[in-house]
């Protein structure tokens, strides 16, 4: 297998140079298109998954009724065409969200879409919730299924009829009550609140706005596990006042974060900054808040809310680094951009190692270890058994 990863990573450093002289989304939509194809062929996938995919019961955890083989996952969008179902599991991970899909289709914003950040190791994402909506999605994926946990991460239509509070609220409401009422396969939900990209001014992080969204989403009693996917721009007295909210209804957990607004953030370079347009950013300039509010989401629910670590993953430091600050499950997508598709096999064997190096018995027993108190760790236990 190391060699495996060895002629993945030389291979795929060859070919970047000449993968990036082309346009951003256009080489994405080829990427995926290749990712649809080769799901759809079991020896091709049979011979990825004999390449790349790691399996250890040390990485395997249950959490909130959701059975993950590993922890490592493909994060919301990405595949926001839900095209990459049937591949993910043959190059490795544990689970994967597609989406953001919403309730009417969307063109998303207008072009360029995606850029690259080479030396700052970040993408501009200016999408838009682009997707085909979710009648289309239910008719492709009724009957489908998968063999690793998918998520379906859902948000507001982008789009002037969903500009109010109270439109965006009956939106989202529709999207739900459409997944449900159709059983579609996905083994959880994402509730994208955190989307910068979107138009008018509709925001749910305020305690007032996200207390209406989750009263009304509760009143559905879904059927499934819900995940609220964090902003990492907000203060940290923002983000407690929004885990204050968020621990009042049945939740399963939260996810740190979104993209990165703060363009004076040290982790870019001045030079790719200037001629940057509209948008946000993914990668390495979101990594270090990502940890810090993972570790504080953490610490002050007392490690009852499951938390998924998206940002900045390029390694399996990277990924370790989030489990020990609270995160029981990782998200990327960044990182295949710039290290290939082998990225997750190599994070997965890396976490292997470093989980048998710090004497853990399985990957659970590592999560918060570098946030947790001497009072919480008494109640760690019993804090998994219960979210399980």
């Amino acid at each position: 297998m190391i060699f495996g990863f060895f002629i993945s990573t030389t291979l795929y450093r060859l070919l970047r140079p000449f993968i990036f002289l082309f346009d951003s989304e256009a080489a994405h939509t080829y990427f995926v298109s290749i990712g649809h194809w080769l799901g759809k062929h079991p020896r091709l996938r049979g011979w990825l998954k004999h390449l790349w995919l790691v399996e250890n019961p040390i990485l395997s955890q249950t959490i909130a009724g959701v059975n993950f083989i590993n922890p490592v996952g493909l994060a919301a969008g990405f595949d926001y065409e839900a095209q990459l179902t049937d591949i993910l599991p043959s190059i490795g991970f544990g689970f994967g969200t597609v989406g953001t899909i919403t309730n009417e289709p969307s063109e998303g914003n207008p072009k360029p879409r995606l850029g690259r950040l080479i030396e700052s190791r970040s993408l501009l994402v200016n999408k838009g919730f682009k997707n085909r909506g979710l009648d289309a999605l239910i008719q492709e994926h009724q009957t489908s299924h998968f063999a690793i946990p998918i998520g379906l991460s859902i948000g507001k239509t982008n789009s002037k009829e969903s500009a109010t509070q109270t439109e965006a609220v009956s939106d989202i409401v529709k999207s739900f009550t459409k997944s449900e009422k159709a059983n579609l396969p996905f083994a959880y939900y994402e509730l994208n609140i955190s989307c910068p990209n979107l138009y008018g001014k509709i925001e749910f992080y305020s305690p007032t706005h996200l207390r209406e969204l989750l009263t009304a989403i509760t009143n559905l009693k879904l059927k499934k596990p819900v995940f609220i996917k964090m902003p990492i721009s907000e203060t940290n007295e923002a983000i407690r006042a929004m885990l204050e909210v968020i621990s009042q209804f049945p939740v399963a957990g939260v996810i740190f974060g979104n993209l990165q607004k703060d363009r004076s953030t040290p982790a870019f370079k001045s030079e790719e900054m200037k001629p940057a347009g509209p948008g946000n950013f993914s990668g390495k300039p979101t990594q270090q808040r990502s940890d810090e509010l993972i570790k504080l989401a953490y610490k002050y629910t007392n490690g009852k809310l499951i938390i998924i670590g998206c940002g900045g993953i390029f390694s399996a430091e990277d990924a370790y680094k989030k489990i020990r600050a609270g995160a029981s499950l990782v998200q990327l997508i960044t990182g295949l951009v710039y290290k290939g598709p082998q990225l997750t096999a190599q994070i997965n064997f890396g976490l292997v190692g470093f989980l048998k190096r710090d004497g853990f018995n399985n990957l659970a027993e590592a999560v918060g270890q570098d946030a947790i108190g001497p009072e919480l760790e008494k109640d760690r236990d019993r804090c998994y058994d219960q979210l399980k």
